[in-house]
């Protein structure tokens, strides 16, 4: 099978069921950002040095696969083990934060290479769960999605600060615009 159909060159594609609409429609504009958000979970899992986050990642990609695949009209998605892996986030979450000091202040994206990869990976799932929720103004969207990527961020978030403390790179505290002793002239 050939991976170019031609199908999609006047700027349409094919949802679950034969449907074509428009590749500019706002759903296919949030299983795309989903795609962008999967293929950097790919890229974090593929640099993560443990075997568990690895699996684990691997996991969220198949689940936001199946996200994507229903909101795109998959019939045998089956979302009921979204709320499991939520739980399974809070824990790998509260296990991180443990060792971690607590944050009073923002702090900048960055840090070692990975971390930095991390914070990329939680600012696309943020964009993605706004869309989302853009999305579900105008047509049924499951519940538990929202709920998934909200928690997706934080994992990601603290998955950053995660690395940076292992790799002994010390997070940038947010100071704001500093002021210049210059006057404007």
């Amino acid at each position: 099978m050939s991976i170019y159909t031609r199908s999609g060159d006047t700027g349409s594609t094919s949802l679950f069921g034969g449907k074509r609409v428009l590749k500019c429609e706002e759903l296919v504009e949030v299983y795309g950002s989903l795609d962008e958000l999967n293929s950097w979970v790919g890229h974090i899992a593929a640099l993560f040095p443990s075997q568990d986050v690895k699996q684990f990642l691997q996991a969220i990609q198949s689940d936001l696969f199946t996200i994507g695949s229903t909101m795109a009209g998959w019939k045998n998605g089956d979302l009921a083990g979204l709320d499991g892996r939520v739980k399974e986030m809070e824990a790998r979450i509260d296990a991180m934060e443990k060792g971690l000091s607590p944050i009073r202040n923002f702090i900048l994206p960055g840090g070692a290479q990975l971390a930095a990869h991390a914070h990329i990976t939680r600012s696309i799932c943020r964009r993605v769960e706004r869309q989302t929720v853009a999305l579900a103004q105008k047509q049924e969207i499951d519940k538990r999605i929202v709920k998934y990527l909200n928690r997706l961020s934080d994992l990601f978030f603290m998955l950053a600060r995660f690395i940076n403390k292992q790799e002994n790179v010390e997070e940038i505290v947010w100071q704001g615009i500093e002021k210049s002793d210059q006057s404007d002239q």
